[in-house]
């Protein structure tokens, strides 16, 4: 004689395994990595894809397929997007979980929420971004913007990921991690300053050495400006589009008697500095002067400063706000300023000039912050 098969009420009274009772307790979302990528002067990746109705861009990168870890999605991701294989992962600059509910989930989707992993990807050369080569089934273009640009072409959401992740990597600050955009532990100094690095037509431009030629007239002083422990302060005027960071310094106006006076009034009024010591490092030619009005060729001249005095914070009487003022590695303020390669090996030149004419330190690597609005007391 043959078993009966259970019946189906006999079936559901079956206890369920505690196991599989926990694991349906569980909160399942989706998996998402992406990379920042930028060009050598700071302009960060986006790709347009062809498969969006609202016609957003999105940082290179993609879903997670089951049993794969985030990292070597963005890996593969990179290679099938880009073409760019074996490009390095340095690490982890931005974790961000998406509620289910969030406006910028796109409506029709059934997303249970979303946890995304931002990895570094590093700075490509004009040789590797020769490379790049598009599915054009899946991305129609891609473009390096600057990261007051990326925002406008990425959701809301993902323009507040992007710059987190951007700006843990410029300030060497923990992972960020977000939740629905905003911080949920604390807020770095450039996030909470709204800081962007602004692209300079004039970053490949050399630096020379030798005195500036007589018929040259010198329209631009600026300073890598150095505190005792070998670090550099940054000024950024906070406009309406976020705060631009750029070296102490200005504009060379009639009443100067020297371009140094110039560095010394400028540092004064934008950063409330005290200067001692500069010293000249070389000169840029601006062979237009069309930010000047067009006055032709000219000198805009690089020097370096020790500062003996950071007094509290006041407005700049040309602009009528206060500059934040942030104190960073001459290499952080390097990729700041967005000058690329010579950007850098400016830097370097700035820091063997302090340790030979002071005898400063090479700063330590640390976090980008901002210098108190009562100001700093110097030994």
């Amino acid at each position: 004689m043959s078993a009966s098969l259970p019946s189906p009420a006999s079936a559901a009274a079956q206890p369920i395994p505690p196991a599989t009772q926990y694991a349906a307790t569980r909160h399942a979302v989706w998996l998402g990595a992406a990379a920042i990528i930028t060009d050598q002067i700071g302009r960060v990746l986006l790709v347009r894809p062809t498969y969006r109705k609202d016609d957003r861009w999105l940082l290179p990168g993609g879903v997670v397929e089951p049993g794969e870890h985030p990292h070597v999605t963005c890996r593969r991701e990179l290679t099938e997007e880009l073409g760019l294989a074996d490009l390095p992962l340095t690490r982890v600059l931005a974790v961000h979980s998406l509620s289910q509910h969030h406006h910028d989930v796109q409506l029709g989707a059934p997303c249970p929420g979303e946890v995304r992993f931002v990895f570094d990807g590093g700075s490509l050369t004009p040789d590797q971004i020769e490379t790049i080569r598009l599915p054009r089934e899946e991305l129609s273009e891609y473009a390096f913007l600057e990261t007051r640009d990326a925002v406008q072409r990425l959701r809301p959401v993902d323009g507040k990921i992007m710059l987190a992740a951007y700006r843990a990597r410029l300030g060497d600050t923990a992972t960020a991690h977000l939740a629905d955009g905003r911080h949920i532990i604390d807020i770095p100094t450039l996030d909470r300053l709204d800081v962007h690095v602004r692209y300079r037509p004039m970053w490949d431009s050399p630096l020379y050495r030798d005195p500036i030629p007589g018929h040259l007239p010198v329209q631009q002083a600026w300073a890598w400006c150095f505190i005792p422990d070998g670090r550099v302060v940054v000024v950024a005027d906070p406009g309406p589009r976020g705060a631009l960071p750029m070296l102490p310094g200005g504009t060379v106006e009639s009443a100067d008697t020297t371009p140094e006076d110039t560095l010394h009034r400028e540092a004064a009024e934008e950063g409330q500095l005290t200067l001692a010591d500069p010293v000249r490092l070389g000169w840029v030619l601006d062979e237009t002067g069309e930010v000047y009005g067009g006055v032709g060729p000219n000198a805009r001249l690089r020097l370096a400063a020790r500062v003996t005095g950071i007094g509290p914070a006041a407005v700049d009487p040309a602009t009528g706000r206060p500059f934040a003022r942030l104190l960073a590695t001459p290499a952080q303020a390097a990729a700041l300023l967005g000058w690329g390669p010579p950007g850098a090996r400016q830097a370097q030149l700035a820091v063997e000039t302090a340790r030979e004419r002071w005898g400063l330190p090479t700063a330590r690597a640390a976090a980008i912050e901002e210098i108190p609005p009562e100001g700093v007391r110097l030994s």
